[in-house]
């Protein structure tokens, strides 16, 4: 199954034992998925997903003690119809389970291992302001898209849709989703670190090809014997360790130097190379 997939068959066995939770989740499945008409009275609940059917049986049993499959009697359907349209959001288990029952109708989410993406698509533009409201209400920032005439609710924030989960008491998945974004971060941690230490090693070869080509042009225009006896020492040493970098290089004067110390003695060479280059230009 698909990550979306295993998130509503968690929420399916997620069940409130308040009724005014059970109504608030039912509602908004509905609202989401079902219709109502006004003349004649009739609710219908269409869908082709199993879990969805189940969760919607079970609701409609606990909530208003009516089996799905028998016929729904005017008087049954009037008391569901006006539960749902009389519905008032107040308390914070209601509206995690409204939010439940919203995104088990019509929401989806995104394999975490591809991207964040979580949405719930709404057929009212008024469906979805209500449902982007709620879910601000528990410190989220949900945008709305049009999409083919539908209202499409989402989130694209890993750490949001993290919240939402919690939101909707889907524990086990968002466990799963936050070992995806530990991975995901320590990849990126480790390929931050890699990334940086070839550019370092890249610098570090480029600046010591760079001294020996500087130290070469003087032994073979000038001479070494040329430069004073601290600058031919290190381009002696330099010439004889032409991959160590500069912490080592000073290891192997005479007294020992520091890097401080390597990196004025180079940049000295570097100045008698380029004006051994410009007296040539001329």
């Amino acid at each position: 199954m698909s990550f979306s997939s295993d998130v509503k068959a968690e929420l399916a066995r997620q069940h409130s034992k308040a009724k005014h939770c059970q109504i608030a989740e039912l509602s908004a499945m509905i609202m989401q998925e079902g219709r109502i008409s006004v003349n004649p009275l009739a609710l219908s609940f269409e869908t082709d997903n199993p879990i969805l059917i189940e969760k919607y049986s079970t609701l409609m049993r606990r909530a208003f003690d009516i089996d799905v499959g028998e016929p729904l009697g005017s008087q049954e359907c009037k008391k569901i119809v006006e539960a749902i349209q009389g519905l008032y959001l107040e308390k914070t288990c209601c509206k995690r389970a409204f939010i439940r029952g919203a995104f088990m109708a019509s929401g989806s989410m995104t394999d975490p291992n591809k991207g964040y993406h979580f949405e719930i698509v709404c057929r009212t533009p008024e469906q979805a302001a209500r449902l982007q409201e709620l879910m601000k209400e528990f410190e989220t920032e949900p945008k709305v898209i049009v999409r083919k005439n539908y209202y499409v609710v989402y989130l694209k924030e890993g750490s949001q849709i993290v919240d939402m989960l919690n939101v909707m008491e889907a524990y086990v998945s968002l466990m799963n989703l936050e070992n995806v974004r530990i991975l995901k971060e320590m990849r990126n941690s480790v390929n931050r670190q890699v990334n940086c230490e070839t550019a370092n090693i890249s610098k570090t070869v480029n600046a010591a090809v760079k001294q020996i080509a500087d130290i070469e042009l003087i032994r073979d225009t000038e001479g070494l014997d040329s430069l004073p006896a601290p600058l031919r020492e290190m381009a002696l040493v330099r010439l004889e360790y032409p991959e160590a970098p500069l912490k080592d290089l000073g290891k192997y004067l005479d007294p020992p130097v520091g890097k401080s110390g390597i990196n004025h003695r180079l940049r000295k060479l570097a100045a008698v190379a380029d004006a051994i280059r410009e007296s040539h230009a001329m």
